[in-house]
């Protein structure tokens, strides 16, 4: 798959994020088995100020224009520093997503050196704008739970989601964007490298919100038992 198709693809799935003191990107990562909640994957330091002192949040989903205003009240976050990641779980609304997410990597199949891949995301020079930008993986932190690609990342771009494709497994997110380290070995700061976090912790955030909704049909099932009893 070109990678205007996969544009065209990943587009309805990237949403804006924005707080009182900043601004992010963030995509739709799984909804629960009623489909009634979305978690939406971003990065945790595109939202942790707002987190910590319960401002609201606002997910623009630009692709059809429209947006949900998440007071501290609205939703639940799922978080982790180690990572810079985070799940902002709320109720779907009106935001048009499309009915089956983008899937994630698995975790035991990390992209090899060299492979190129993708990302999305509203940079603050065009902050209403979704660009796209690609490059190849320079490196595999598995101690980081990260990659390193070679490619830039403005601000705004953080959380956004980063793809790979194949023809036998399609488009897959193997990340979001975390930060950009700036070359300053020298007297100027030359292009250095893009740092991508890995999708594992959104496959254990998944997780958890599958036993959760497990536990409620189980629930379900032995009430009524208990009532014919």
């Amino acid at each position: 798959m070109e990678w205007d198709q996969i544009a065209s693809k990943v587009a309805p799935y990237v949403v804006k994020i924005e707080t009182p003191t900043g601004s992010g990107t963030g995509f739709l990562c799984f909804y629960n088995d009623d489909k009634n909640l979305c978690g939406v994957a971003t990065a945790l330091h595109v939202i942790s100020h707002s987190d910590e002192w319960q401002q609201p949040i606002r997910i623009s989903h630009l692709h059809s224009g429209k947006e949900a205003l998440l007071k501290e009240t609205d939703r639940f976050i799922y978080l982790n520093w180690e990572t810079d990641s985070a799940t902002i779980i709320f109720p779907v609304g009106d935001l048009p997503f499309p009915s089956t997410p983008i899937p994630l990597l698995p975790i035991e199949k990390p992209i090899s050196i060299g492979n190129e891949v993708g990302w999305f995301g509203y940079p603050g020079i065009e902050p209403y704008t979704l660009c796209f930008f690609s490059g190849n993986i320079s490196a595999h932190r598995a101690d980081r739970k990260a990659y390193l690609i070679d490619g830039v990342a403005i601000n705004g771009v953080s959380g956004g989601p980063v793809v790979y494709s194949t023809d036998t497994d399609g488009v897959q997110i193997v990340g979001i964007i975390s930060a950009y380290r700036v070359n300053r070995l020298g007297a100027d700061a030359l292009p250095g490298l893009s740092i991508a976090q890995d999708v594992s912790y959104f496959h254990n955030v998944i997780q958890h919100v599958k036993s959760i909704d497990e536990a409620k049909k189980k629930e379900k099932e032995i009430k009524p038992a208990q009532e014919n009893e």
